[in-house]
């Protein structure tokens, strides 16, 4: 589509009213749910491949996506205006998720459609979101989590939301493939994208929720307390692998502080990615991890092996967990060459 490779140059270039011109040109044409979800959303998500890919920065990555956000306070400015004639949801990204446009454009796309519609954005402490449940009483709560690693959260948020009688809808990639994590959990709905979400809650009532539970009642391999343990030694764990790196690897003795703090916060990231295999028992999400991962280090010149000694160490600080053991073990690593 032209509007998105014009758009994609406007904000590679930081050139915030050229951004605008493209996306109200484009909408005065398509109309402003395509340009939220075929534009900006698909801009969007090239920025995410091409980050991946080391052909942008990590600020131009935020650059381009705060381009996007105005863009889409320009086309929200500019929508033609309609009185709400469906029931009232509260979009919400969970506490710790910062990637909050997916869930900006979902309400905007649902304030087309002609829903009462409550943006709270990123990073929604779980205690103020139900405090403003109580208040609000919306018919439908949207919940959405870009990163695996705030699946724990995103349970627990869940969970208090439907206590308080108010079905939720899950959505974004930390869910999973075909929202496995969410059919786990037991969410009320879960939508692939912003336009099947709208579609559904046109479509169809959402079930209200079952009798209140917890986390646990979802997930009873969880009383094994795997993840918990490795969650409260996550920085112990980082630490002893770490030095073990240091024995292991010669070469880092001549590091900048710069690449010491590097391999730092990567140690920390496989641990909390093992910690969130753990959490939902699925040894998937910790291979696929590698595997991006390995990518993203070779597309930096940085073979992907240099995660083995790394993995070696972690399972030997591991060595009585049985279900780390397993996701530790070299075979289902997965990492790319």
């Amino acid at each position: 589509m032209k509007a998105v490779d014009a758009l994609w140059e406007a904000a590679l270039d930081g050139d915030e009213h050229r951004a605008t011109d493209v996306v109200l040109e484009a909408a005065a044409e398509l109309g402003h749910e395509v340009v939220l979800l075929d534009v900006v959303g698909a801009v969007q998500h090239r920025v995410g491949r091409e980050w991946a890919a080391n052909r942008i920065s990590v600020a131009q990555e935020h650059a381009i996506t705060a381009i996007n956000d105005r863009a889409v306070s320009a086309l929200s400015i500019t929508k033609p205006r309609r009185e709400a004639i469906h029931g009232r949801v509260t979009v919400a990204c969970v506490d710790g998720e910062w990637h909050a446009l997916p869930a900006r454009l979902l309400a905007e796309v649902l304030s087309l459609r002609g829903f009462a519609v409550d943006y709270l954005g990123a990073q929604v402490p779980a205690p103020h979101l139900i405090t403003y449940l109580h208040r609000t009483s919306p018919d439908v709560v949207a919940l959405s989590s870009s990163i695996a690693t705030r699946l724990p959260v995103a349970h627990a948020t869940m969970t208090a939301c439907q206590a308080t009688g108010v079905p939720v809808m899950v959505g974004g990639a930390a869910f999973g493939v075909d929202g496995v994590y969410a059919r786990r959990f037991g969410a009320n709905a879960w939508a692939a994208d912003a336009r099947s979400a709208a579609d559904m809650l046109l479509s169809q009532t959402i079930r209200p929720p079952s009798a209140p539970h917890q986390p646990v009642d979802d997930l009873p391999h969880l009383a094994d307390q795997e993840y918990t343990l490795v969650t409260r030694s996550a920085r112990d764990l980082v630490r002893s692998v770490y030095r073990g790196l240091e024995e292991r690897v010669p070469a880092m003795g001549s590091y900048t502080d710069e690449q010491r703090q590097h391999t730092a916060e990567d140690l920390a990231h496989i641990v909390e990615h093992l910690a969130t295999a753990l959490y939902v028992d699925d040894d998937s999400l910790f291979r696929d991890f590698l595997s991006w991962t390995g990518e993203v280090l070779n597309a930096r010149g940085v073979p992907a092996q240099v995660l083995e000694p790394a993995l070696d160490l972690l399972s030997v600080q591991l060595r009585d967990f049985p279900r780390a053991q397993r996701m530790l073990a070299a075979p289902d690593r997965s990492l790319p060459v």
